[in-house]
């Protein structure tokens, strides 16, 4: 019987040592940090680079938090965001237009100020911080500007608005904010047949504008041609004037370009070289 409680004793002996060994140490890889907690003196202490650390045991414990550059992403499609379905970001423009907005944001937490993380926030700041906040000043910004300009070349401009913004507030909670990407800008079903109906009629316009200018080449080429025709009428009307046998050649040239002497009344003659030595 002693034998036996002996090995129970050894069992237990062993059992308490693992647990002792067990906790009283932690082992950070790289992109980690912990915070680690006295519960005698309710101090804390930062375990911020990677290794192995011993803890004093049953009297210290440990909070893991990962420090790499993390995302928090707001998005209609399904499986994408932090929260599955249709987590898009749902704003009002100035004039009262309703976008809807997939956004990015990217951050991680400041690692000398972790303590005061922890103690004023916790392991969920992401809850506690980064989704309200991202909610909060994308509306407040998209607030300021009208539909048709998220709709344009503004987005640039909204985005880095937006990242400023997160920036301050992020830093006053001790996270570091790397970047804010505004993804996707959707737009009610009214507006989008607004824009649909607008490209329609600036294409309509387009076209129109073209026949126009077609138009007016084409009378501009009437009139040049009108003018090149009166201007020779005048010139051949001089000739004309000057020599009148040139009637006579216009009238051959009509009837066969070859002849070169013709008879016009059965006694006269004509040659057709005396008239072209004569309009030479």
């Amino acid at each position: 019987m002693k034998k036996q409680g002996g090995i129970v004793i050894t069992i237990i002996i062993v059992v308490l040592a693992a647990l002792i060994i067990f906790n009283s140490n932690i082992v950070l890889s790289p992109g980690e940090a912990a915070v680690i907690f006295n519960k005698v003196t309710g101090n804390m202490r930062l375990a911020a680079n990677p290794g192995f650390y011993i803890l004093i045991p049953f009297v210290e414990s440990y909070y893991r938090y990962d420090i790499k550059i993390q995302t928090y992403t707001m998005s209609q499609t399904q499986w994408e965001g932090e929260v599955k379905g249709d987590d898009s970001l749902k704003a009002l423009t100035s004039d009262g237009q309703v976008v809807y907005l997939d956004l990015t944001v990217r951050y991680h937490p400041d690692v000398n100020k972790l303590i005061k993380l922890h103690k004023e926030i916790g392991m969920d700041y992401a809850t506690k911080v980064i989704r309200p906040q991202i909610r909060s000043f994308a509306r407040l910004t998209i607030s300021k500007y009208p539909v048709i300009d998220v709709y344009s070349g503004k987005r640039e401009i909204i985005q880095d608005e937006i990242y400023k913004k997160l920036l301050k507030v992020f830093k006053a909670n001790y996270i570091i904010l790397d970047e804010v990407l505004l993804r996707d800008v959707r737009f009610s079903a009214d507006f989008q047949k607004a824009i649909e109906r607008k490209q329609i009629a600036q294409q309509e316009a387009k076209r129109m504008e073209y026949l126009k200018q077609a138009a007016k080449i084409e009378a501009e080429k009437k009139v040049i041609e009108a003018e090149g025709e009166a201007k020779a009428l005048r010139v051949k009307g001089a000739a004309l004037a000057s020599n009148p046998a040139l009637i006579q050649y216009e009238y051959v040239q009509k009837l066969a370009p070859t002849i070169q002497t013709i008879i016009t009344d059965g006694k006269t003659i004509i040659s057709l070289g005396d008239i072209l030595k004569y309009k030479k």
